[in-house]
């Protein structure tokens, strides 16, 4: 069996999300001031207006739009919709926040085996999805074994290993 064929790509982590503003002043603003990223630098070679943020083991990075009437407008918030998500210490210091900010959000709950995950959904300045949650209630299970893990606890290496292994 080949080395990599748990891990084809040889990938280690998620390095950054890119995404398209109308205002890259706005965008930092909220993503440094609501979300506590901090502005790094970005190399200087681009020929575009954009920044890089980072916090919390990933890249924000942000590209001013060059067609403002082709993002997407900021709409009814939809738990459903495409989102980034945090976890966080306490969901009620998180929306105790978002209400005094006056950020708009909707409430959600999952239940599962008797475990509860809160949730919270909010738009960035330009209507990408936000989420925040206690996701660390949920266990993680592969499909194909027994070990159960929190995500923040989460160790893909010896999942990874685990599942090569249950192959073999």
């Amino acid at each position: 069996m080949k080395e990599s064929e748990g891990n084809p790509l040889h990938l280690k982590s998620i390095n950054h999300i890119s995404l398209l503003c109308k205002s890259v002043e706005e965008s930092i603003d909220f993503y440094q001031n609501v979300l506590g990223f901090f502005p790094i630098r970005r190399p200087g070679s681009f020929k575009f207006d954009g920044a890089w943020l980072f916090g919390y083991g990933i890249g924000i990075h942000l590209l001013q739009s060059e067609k403002l009437e082709n993002l997407p407008k900021k709409g009814e918030i939809n738990p459903k919709d495409n989102h980034i998500s945090f976890q966080c210490e306490s969901m009620g210091a998180v929306e105790k926040k978002l209400k005094e900010m006056e950020i708009d959000y909707v409430r959600a709950v999952v239940e599962e085996g008797g475990i509860q995950v809160d949730q919270l959904f909010f738009h960035d300045p330009d209507g990408f999805m936000i989420e925040i949650c206690n996701c660390d209630n949920l266990p993680v299970i592969p499909l194909g074994g027994e070990v159960s893990r929190s995500c923040s606890q989460l160790n893909l290496p010896i999942m990874q290993q685990q599942q090569i292994h249950q192959l073999v």
